[in-house]
């Protein structure tokens, strides 16, 4: 298929580029490169061997997204773009509905105009709310922040979608906590700003960046007392994402939702000894208080996904942690601008 990859040049969106690549798809790039640098493209090209088209515009220009599907053969969307920070979402609640639910109505209506009826969706496990241990995809969503509410929203205006135009094939993916780089250490996450996750954090201490880790709270009922979450390697992530591709080719239902996840916990401190490990030296850290909208534990059931999909994560904790370890080593300012 030729697959117009929302997002494209951002830290999920690279890796599954590559993904896609290495599956036999052909690959267009949408990106107005607000949260990503363009020396990503070049890197792309470089690891797959292939020419990448991109398109620098945002998503929210409905003529410009018209256009693209004008110009562009397109046969299904991986749709990554979009504001994600819940803390800036708090503080910017209209920036993020107006961009996020704004973006989601122009490549569907020029998908729709244009007979394109495949959309992979990039969501959250955030539309679990606090509700987040053991999850399994029929549980009821909410939210507790405007970024998770754009999640939850856009969820339900693609089923309604469906609903209205049975030819659509959406599949629906929430994800946990996505780390790792690509083996070669050439693209990963690069934050544009203070870190909001704990792995990229971690990674700009031991590279010198920042001066030690705070671990918000260590009173929480989980076995360390720190709290526990679900980290897949983007590269699992990026594989998830074409197998969901590939399902909806294949599959009658208008609509599916699949976690992708590990199904396994990892504390915050077992994450930090992981990454020591990884290192090869203790890295600086404090307790603090818990920080305000945490969760204890969150972790996903992905059984549906390992089912239908014949997904599964392969990459280990100690791999994340060495793969971001490379790319930061190799990379300690991020790319290049």
């Amino acid at each position: 298929m030729r697959v117009l990859v929302s997002g494209g040049a951002g830290y999920i969106g690279s890796h599954t580029v590559v993904a896609l690549v290495e599956a036999g798809h052909d690959i267009v790039v949408v990106d107005d490169f607000s949260n990503a640098k363009p020396t990503v493209i070049g890197r792309l090209e470089a690891l797959t061997g292939r020419h990448i088209p991109v398109h620098a515009f945002d998503l929210t220009d409905v003529d410009k997204t018209a256009h693209l599907f004008d110009i562009e053969e397109i046969d299904a969307v991986i749709h990554f773009a979009g504001y994600k920070a819940v803390g800036e979402s708090v503080q910017k609640p209209l920036d993020y509905y107006e961009n996020n639910l704004g973006s989601t109505f122009a490549l569907v209506r020029a998908m729709q105009k244009h007979g394109v009826d495949k959309l992979v969706f990039s969501s959250s496990a955030t539309v679990y709310g606090t509700d987040q241990a053991g999850a399994t995809e029929d549980r009821p969503t909410f939210a507790t922040n405007p970024y998770g509410w754009t999640k939850v929203m856009q969820e339900q205006i693609l089923r309604d979608v469906a609903v209205a135009d049975p030819s659509m094939r959406i599949a629906l993916l929430r994800y946990f906590n996505p780390v790792g780089a690509h083996v070669s250490g050439t693209i990963g996450e690069d934050p544009s700003d203070i870190p909001n996750n704990l792995m990229p954090y971690i990674a700009q201490v031991a590279v010198g960046r920042r001066e030690k880790l705070q671990v918000f709270g260590d009173d929480y009922d989980t076995p360390d007392g720190t709290g526990v979450r679900d980290y897949i390697h983007v590269v699992d992530l990026a594989a998830g994402h074409v197998a969901a591709l590939e399902k909806l080719a294949a599959t009658s239902e208008p609509v599916n939702t699949w976690n992708l996840g590990s199904g396994r916990g990892t504390s915050v401190l077992e994450l930090l000894h992981a990454f020591e490990k990884a290192v090869g030296r203790e890295l600086p850290h404090e307790i603090v208080g818990r920080r305000a909208g945490d969760v204890a534990t969150s972790y996903a059931d992905p059984s549906k996904a390992n089912e239908e999909l014949g997904w599964r994560t392969q990459k280990s904790v100690e791999e994340m942690c060495a793969d971001t370890w490379r790319w930061q080593s190799q990379n300690p300012e991020g790319y290049p601008d």
